[in-house]
């Protein structure tokens, strides 16, 4: 699936901004030029059995509480998913994830929740599927984006707390 066709196919307008590639939400800050909209951070997630897979976007100075959110989700306890459950649920590696990456899941397998200040923000930034660009996405755009997936979006006030050198997610 071509990112750039998905996009134009269903009318979504968002810029694009080349970079060196970047891992973490620090690489993000020393290398990423000053683009406007929200900073986010990804985490791909499952519960305990395997059966529930999350995208979660947050921006990027949040440290999640994994437990409290599972709880929030009725999950139970949330742990990190397997390189080789983010290839095959979304397509991605490790360090390109993103909510863009939805477009790939095209059975709906991954249940997307999205921290509401991000949703309240006029803009929000994200990788289009690699991590040497970002994408700057207005919100118009993000819920046309949304709807050309077929994703509804949980978006709920993630538990966690701000932290400016917290972990990168993935």
């Amino acid at each position: 699936m071509d990112l750039s066709a998905f996009l134009a196919q269903h009318g979504i307008d968002a810029k694009r901004f080349e970079h060196s590639p970047v891992m973490t939400v620090e690489e993000s800050r020393r290398l990423v030029p000053d683009l406007p909209g929200a900073k986010t951070k990804n985490l791909f997630l499952r519960d305990k059995k395997g059966a529930r897979h999350i995208l979660v976007t947050v921006g990027q100075d949040v440290a999640v509480d994994l437990n409290s959110l599972g709880l929030m989700l009725g999950a139970g306890r949330l742990g990190f998913a397997s390189p080789e459950r983010l290839r095959k649920y979304l397509g991605v590696s490790p360090g390109s994830v993103s909510l863009l990456a939805l477009a790939k899941d095209t059975t709906h397998a991954v249940e997307f929740v999205l921290d509401r200040r991000l949703w309240e923000a006029d803009a929000v930034q994200a990788h289009p599927l690699v991590n040497d660009a970002t994408m700057v996405i207005p919100h118009s755009q993000l819920e046309r984006f949304l709807a050309a997936t077929g994703h509804a979006a949980h978006i709920v006030d993630v538990p966690g707390r701000r932290d400016t050198c917290g972990p990168s997610g993935n």
